[in-house]
Formats: C-alpha cells, sequence, structure tokens
C-alpha cells in the first residue's frame, strides 16, 4: 500500500513524524509537507509565485519533502509531479488542536485531504484535541489511533468522500469509543475581539474559544470533549439533482422571453 502524508502544521511538526511512524506499519510512505505552518489556509492553492519540491532527511522509513506552499499545494504537487502513481490513501495530520464544526470550512489539515479527494483518492484528516505541544506523548496518541487506521483500511472509503478524524488526548484505556458525526456548522469558534492600537485606533482579532464554547449534546464538540474519538464524514458532492432542477424553474421566464425574442 502506498501512503501519502501532508499536513498544514509544516514539514517538522512532531503530529507529521508520529503518523508518519504510525502509518509505515501499514504500507511505503510519501511525506509532502508545507516548509512552515500554514494552519487556516483553507483550500489555497498558489498562483502567482513558483513553488519548489525540497527533499528532506525525515527518517529511514519515509521519502519526504517540504513545500513553500500551501497544504492542497502539497497534495497536488505530490498527485501530479512527484508520484509515478497515485497513492492508494491519503492522511493530513497529526494537527495540533481539534478540527471540529465550522473548522471545516478553514483548515488547512481538512483542505489537503478534500484535494485529494478531486484525485479520486479516498482521505483522511486527523487532529489531536490538544494545543500543549510541548507536553504531548505521541506514543499514546499513537497507540490511540492505530485501530482507527487499521479499520479504514480495512474497509472503503467512500467515493467523493473524506473521514475527518477528532482524538481525544486520552490514552487507549480511557477513550470512550468511535462516534461516527456530522460537523456542527451552527457554532462559531472564532469570535473577533476589538482593541487599540497606541492611537486609539480599533483592530480587530480573531480569538478561539474553543475552550469555553457550550455546545448541543451529541456534536461533534462535546463528544470529543467527553472523551471520544469522532469520525465525520465530509461529501464532495456540492450539488444536487433536485436543487439543480429547483433553482432551474426559477429562471424558467427568463429563458422563455429569450426564445421569444
Amino acid at each position: 500500500m502506498k501512503i501519502l502524508i501532508t499536513n498544514d502544521d509544516g514539514i517538522f511538526a512532531p503530529g507529521v513524524e508520529a503518523l508518519a511512524d504510525l502509518l509505515s506499519h501499514f504500507g511505503e510512505v510519501v511525506i509532502v509537507c508545507p516548509d512552515t505552518e500554514k494552519s487556516a489556509y483553507s483550500h489555497k492553492i498558489t498562483l502567482r509565485q513558483p513553488l519548489k519540491l525540497k527533499k528532506i532527511d525525515f527518517a529511514p522509513n519515509a521519502e519526504a519533502y517540504a513545500v513553500n506552499g500551501s497544504p492542497a499545494d502539497c497534495v497536488k504537487l505530490a498527485m501530479e509531479v512527484l508520484l509515478k502513481e497515485k497513492p492508494d490513501i491519503v492522511f493530513s495530520g497529526i494537527n495540533i488542536g481539534p478540527n471540529v464544526g465550522r473548522d471545516m470550512y478553514y483548515s488547512g489539515t481538512i483542505a489537503a485531504a478534500q484535494e485529494a479527494m478531486l484525485y479520486q483518492v479516498p482521505s483522511v484528516s486527523v487532529s489531536l484535541e490538544t494545543f500543549k505541544t510541548s507536553k504531548i506523548k505521541f506514543s499514546i496518541v499513537k497507540q490511540l489511533l492505530y485501530n482507527v487506521v487499521e479499520v479504514i483500511l480495512q474497509n472503503k472509503i467512500a467515493k467523493n468522500v473524506m473521514l475527518n478524524v477528532n482524538l481525544p488526548y486520552t490514552s487507549k484505556e480511557l477513550c470512550k469509543g468511535v462516534c461516527v458525526v456530522p460537523m456542527d456548522l451552527s457554532i462559531s469558534r472564532y469570535n473577533f475581539v476589538a482593541l487599540n492600537d497606541p492611537q486609539g485606533q480599533d483592530y480587530y482579532w480573531l480569538k478561539d474559544s474553543y475552550q469555553d464554547l457550550k455546545v448541543n449534546e451529541g456534536t461533534d464538540y462535546h463528544l470529543l470533549k467527553d472523551g471520544y474519538i469522532t469520525v465525520s464524514p465530509i461529501d464532495l458532492k456540492n450539488t444536487q439533482k433536485r436543487k439543480i432542477d429547483q433553482i432551474s424553474r426559477w429562471f424558467n421566464k427568463i429563458n422563455y422571453i429569450q426564445e421569444e425574442n
């Protein structure tokens, strides 16, 4: 099995090293990551500057490259330039900090996995529910993730679907289980706060309110905080035939007038 790994925390993030070590037990691993942190880059691609693939001495069990671009750039370059054939699956992560709810639209981690979907390659984004990078024991994280990866690889991810996986920072023994849930888009995690510069002018900074959110039971936020692994399928299919037919009828009058003329 050929596995492509990427992330948005950068090539030297400890999460990508942990993920590469884990996935090397399942197949041949290639890593293509941004050369610096690109968090919250969403699905940005680079149009107006050249990109470079730089080989990195990463680990004996993985071939690794750094790219001076976005997470989506990394996957696109890997698919179109670096790899002779498509990988069997793409993993993006392990991201430091969860990706829940509206993060689906902002996260570079998720966007990289979505880019793989555009190439009809199964993909998984993986995030960890902690922000204390220096205190993370990745041996615990890998034990928690191993069985999840094993189940995913034993089954076939549906076409045009990716899986967004969030891990609680807890031991395998204390984890309460795995819940497959939609991402709760009703909650706004990032909110602007106003501050004053030395001249007394207002400026605005986005504050992450994740730790203070009051969330509904059964949501990805709630279950993750409660000690469950959450798995959220994300569908690439953005349009539905029924909606296309419905909205087409809105314009019937315009089309009729044009045909008359």
